[in-house]
């Protein structure tokens, strides 16, 4: 049997991308002694890596493809083809940035500040790139851990560091004084690996499977029945992906509508289907809407 060698992000994005799996309707198990999760298609065979660590792998040809941020990619300049960006959170983006910070106190205003001083992060490629496109000579050393720590110690005079809020760098009395890149969670592939047909489409139903989870967690199933009389009423009330499917009910004069509708406006729209005339209203969770 052919198999499809996927990497999974060990880390800050690995509970995430397992439920996400496990949604797009893949059951994957994860030992803490093994770095090989099991899953249950026969045609996939899992690795979990470090996402800092996934593209290489992915670009020579160690994995067929893995999920890991774009950053990542940028930092180990490697060669892979992005096949899909993955929205994990309930939100429109999930795009991180990687800003530049100083301590509350410091006379660092920007970037141009910066000069001949000394900044630790773990994305240093990245940052000695956007050093340079500001033509600014600093410093700058990887950092292991602990990085927030270390300009507020006064080891360094600035990091660079991953934030979604900014109420991390905030609670350590740290200032953003710029961005350095933006990222998002992607879906990479070998080169060589989307030219083989049977990769190819395998991992084109992978992606379809995961986008169609991710859609699926804004969005609500929205069931009700009510009079023929009363329904462009109830319809001009939803918001739906398509028209609404209506279908006739064994009772003469009413009708069934089934739709799809974002999560965020059905307690609002519920009570206002309820007294243009609905019965038997019913939400329901969604898996997957594949579009």
């Amino acid at each position: 049997m052919r198999k499809l060698k996927l990497g999974l992000p060990k880390g800050s994005l690995q509970e995430a991308t397992i439920k996400l799996f496990e949604k797009a309707g893949f059951k994957v198990h994860v030992s803490s002694r093994s770095y090989f999760p099991a899953i249950d298609d026969g045609e996939i065979e899992c690795v979990l890596l470090r996402a800092q660590e996934m593209s290489r792998y992915v670009e020579d040809g160690t994995l067929d493809c893995g999920i890991t941020g774009a950053d990542w990619i940028v930092e180990n300049n490697s060669k892979v083809v992005g096949l899909a960006d993955l929205c994990y959170a309930k939100q429109s983006t999930n795009k991180v940035r990687w800003v530049l910070a100083v301590p509350e106190a410091s006379s660092i205003k920007s970037v141009k500040g910066l000069q001949g001083k000394r900044i630790a992060t773990e994305l240093v490629n990245a940052t000695k790139g956007y050093l340079k496109k500001n033509k600014v000579k600093a410093d700058v050393e990887f950092s292991w851990g602990a990085t927030e720590a270390k300009v507020t110690s006064g080891l360094v005079d600035a990091v660079v560091e991953l934030t979604e809020t900014g109420s991390s760098l905030k609670a350590n009395n740290l200032r953003i004084v710029a961005t350095v890149c933006e990222s998002v969670t992607q879906f990479i592939a070998n080169k060589k690996t989307i030219q083989d047909a049977w990769k190819a489409k395998k991992m084109e139903q992978i992606v379809m499977l995961l986008k169609g989870a991710l859609e699926a967690e804004n969005m609500v199933g929205l069931k009700m029945n009510l009079k023929e009389k009363d329904l462009m009423k109830a319809i001009s009330l939803l918001p739906s992906l398509e028209n609404p499917t209506i279908a006739p009910l064994a009772e003469a004069g009413w009708v069934a509508i089934e739709t799809v509708i974002p999560e965020s406006v059905v307690r609002n729209i519920i009570p206002k289907l309820k007294d243009a005339g609905a019965k038997g209203i019913i939400e329901y969770p969604l898996n997957k809407v594949i579009y």
